[in-house]
């Protein structure tokens, strides 16, 4: 049977709305009203750590932040330090992975194959690097992930620089990672807003995740 998947735009939004976005997506797959359901939208600027620690890794004082309107939040889900602001595409799929496979690993490499999958519809050659998770274009990150998963129902999730200001990055070293730099769709040369590329990462993430149920299908008889 195919996954019942619902996908949200829910445009521009503070870090809490998304949050009690993700609650209220949480209640609709824990119902089992919906298998899983993919919000996509755009934050005010944020600068968020995760259980991976983070807030060593800022280089801009929290005073500095506040005084240029952007906050600090240390969050529950997995890896390091990270930027959102708008132009930059953030997706949140609160799935049930009993559903398809209780495999974190697994379940994040479906994200990078989405990701990756979505920037080859614009000409972008886009991988995985080895010992860091998220989506890389050679040497520059052009998509961070980190998730939670409780119960086997998942949050948080992925943000992909479409056409957002970089210099807010400057305030941080990404996800804790000194040597490389970070990129997007408009610095590779990609000139597209961010509802368009929602709308076809929203078709990779159903084919993704949609075969991904098929395989298991057949694999199970």
């Amino acid at each position: 049977m195919k996954p019942d998947l619902l996908c949200q735009n829910a445009g521009l939004v503070s870090y809490e709305t998304g949050l009690l976005l993700q609650k209220q997506a949480r209640g609709m797959v824990e119902s089992g009203k919906y298998s899983g359901v993919l919000l996509l939208l755009e934050h005010l600027p944020v600068i968020t750590a995760g259980r991976g620690g983070g807030k060593e890794n800022l280089v801009a004082s929290l005073a500095a932040l506040h005084s240029a309107g952007v906050e600090f939040i240390e969050s529950d889900r997995g890896g390091n330090v990270t930027c959102h602001n708008p132009g930059q595409l953030v997706g949140y799929p609160v799935m049930d992975l009993s559903l398809w496979q209780r495999d974190v690993h697994w379940y994040v490499d479906r994200l990078e194959e989405v990701l990756i999958q979505t920037l080859k519809e614009y000409g972008l050659v886009a991988g995985r690097k080895a010992k860091y998770t998220g989506v890389w274009v050679g040497n520059r990150k052009i998509a961070a992930i980190g998730v939670s998963v409780r119960r086997w129902i998942t949050g948080h999730g992925f943000a992909l620089n479409v056409q957002n200001d970089l210099e807010l990055f400057k305030a941080i070293v990404p996800c804790g990672i000194e040597e490389f730099g970070v990129t997007s769709l408009q610095k590779q040369g990609v000139a597209v807003d961010v509802k368009e590329v929602a709308a076809v990462l929203s078709n990779q993430f159903t084919e993704v995740f949609t075969r991904a149920v098929e395989a298991r299908s057949d694999t199970h008889g």
